[in-house]
């Protein structure tokens, strides 16, 4: 009679065990994602950045997910924002200069819109840099607070001038506080930092105004110069690229000893500013008993020169412009899982369908992108990507159109010059011989390449036209609509 007891208690025990495991595995994760402007992967702690103080970003890496190979497809503000929201690359929802709302049959895919359907509480405050229809809104928000730069210091009720970087911290409190019971969120917090405002300039503050909360920050520390500033470098380049925004930027920036030395103090404490915030609302959910099932996401826009190869910006296909960082924390994943650094090749766009996914719902066929969350629970992927296309599209009147693909071992690119007659600019670099990209295999004559070197450029030129293919209209047939349009 005991042991039928003890058998029928344990029984029990597994059996309610069992169902404790499954309610949480249904239960359907919050979403939290930051989101950072002109940050490139290597500037934080977790990266081994020997300046950059990000404790609270760290926290999240040291117990989460930090993916060392983090890219955007197109490596400008509106386009980036535009390929996160739909999880497509820029050929595919072709928004790029004045082009009107957001495509609204992606925005219908969003994963904004996905999870709101779902029953998520959406929102999304700070930058947004992306236009939409009125009902491609209400679509995909629950809550939409736009706040942007210029100047980066507003105004308060009582006269006091607080900075855009805290006045997000205190709306994504806001949304938290006022976060329904037994209903999940998804928050997207786009910051305007960091990037430059010209058009804020203060004494010794140079083009990078930070919170207050940061003054004094870096102050007399030196700051270390770019590690690819030898002139040669600039020299290298085509005259497109010589002449282009990325060397006009370079003037207002980072010329002059003085310039560098104030402007990466500003710059980084700008960063450390979004992290602050980042620590005030990991307390907010803690406070809140929101954190053991909130996801915490981390990344950028796009890449960005601080004065590396003589160029400011981004715009271009060099990795100071293509890398970002990203950080996946799930507080849900076992401790043995926790503080990898994964080197899979990840985009942008890979988020949307990860964020769908983490919601329990299924990926639009519209995504270019992939999901993210076997890499975050540790699996191995033998069939993960080994190149994507990368591109730019929106056409200032100083950056060429250009379309390329980078591989794990090659990058290729080619530029659309308007006084090239035609034929494009062409970009070859070796990544294992040459991970600085300062040698430009294409236009070395075809006798004196390797057979390596011929192979790959045949193999990157063919993989580039066949992504196109695959995702959209060719070079040809978008220049021939921009040329319409003029006319």
């Amino acid at each position: 009679m005991r042991k039928n007891i003890f058998v029928s208690l344990f029984a029990f025990f597994i059996f309610s065990q069992f169902l404790e495991t499954n309610v949480l595995a249904e239960q359907q994760p919050n979403i939290l994602f930051f989101f950072a402007d002109d940050q490139r992967n290597h500037t934080l702690g977790c990266a081994g950045h020997p300046v950059v103080q990000t404790p609270n970003i760290d926290r999240l890496a040291d117990n989460g997910v930090r993916f060392e190979n983090a890219f955007v497809t197109t490596s400008t503000c509106w386009v980036s924002r535009a390929c996160l929201f739909t999880g497509c690359y820029e050929r595919k929802h072709l928004y790029r200069v004045k082009p009107g709302p957001l495509n609204p049959q992606l925005c219908e895919t969003s994963y904004f819109s996905v999870l709101k359907k779902a029953g998520y509480r959406t929102g999304h405050i700070g930058k947004e840099h992306v236009q939409l229809d009125k009902q491609s809104a209400t679509q995909m928000f629950d809550v939409r607070r736009v706040l942007g730069r210029n100047p980066y210091f507003k105004e308060q009720p009582d006269g006091s001038l607080r900075h855009e970087t805290q006045i997000l911290g205190d709306w994504g409190t806001e949304f938290l506080q006022e976060q329904p019971d037994n209903q999940p969120f998804c928050l997207t917090i786009s910051f305007n930092a960091t990037h430059a405002e010209d058009r804020d300039k203060r004494p010794g503050i140079g083009h990078y105004p930070w919170p207050k909360v940061m003054d004094g920050k870096y102050e007399n520390q030196m700051m270390p110069l770019p590690r690819l500033n030898d002139p040669a470098i600039y020299e290298s380049q085509p005259d497109f690229l010589k002449e282009s925004i990325n060397r006009q930027r370079y003037f207002w920036r980072w010329d002059t000893p003085e310039k560098y030395q104030t402007n990466m103090r500003a710059y980084f404490r700008m960063l450390s500013g979004i992290d602050h915030v980042v620590g005030r609302l990991v307390k907010q959910l803690e406070e809140q008993g929101l954190a053991d099932n909130t996801i915490i996401i981390y990344s950028a826009d796009n890449g960005y020169y601080l004065g590396d190869r003589g160029f400011a910006g981004k715009w271009t296909h060099y990795e100071e412009s293509l890398r970002v960082p990203m950080i996946v924390y799930d507080p849900r994943l076992p401790e043995n899982k926790r503080g990898q650094v994964r080197s899979e090749m990840v985009l942008n766009s890979d988020l949307a369908s990860t964020f769908i996914e983490f919601s329990g719902n299924e990926t639009p066929a519209s995504h270019t992108g992939r999901s993210l969350v076997p890499l975050i629970q540790g699996e191995k992927t033998n069939d993960w990507r080994t190149d994507f296309l990368c591109e730019f599209l929106a056409v200032p009147k100083t950056i060429p159109k250009w379309e390329g693909v980078r591989d794990n071992n090659w990058v290729y690119a080619r530029y659309y010059v308007e006084r090239s007659e035609g034929e494009p600019y062409e970009f070859l670099h070796d990544l294992k011989a040459d991970p600085d990209e300062l040698k430009n295999i294409a236009k070395i004559p075809v006798d004196e390449m390797s057979e390596s070197q011929k192979k790959a450029l045949k193999t990157l030129r063919n993989r580039c036209d066949e992504l196109i293919a695959q995702n959209g209209p060719s070079m040809k047939e978008l220049m021939r609509r921009d040329e319409k349009k003029k006319n």
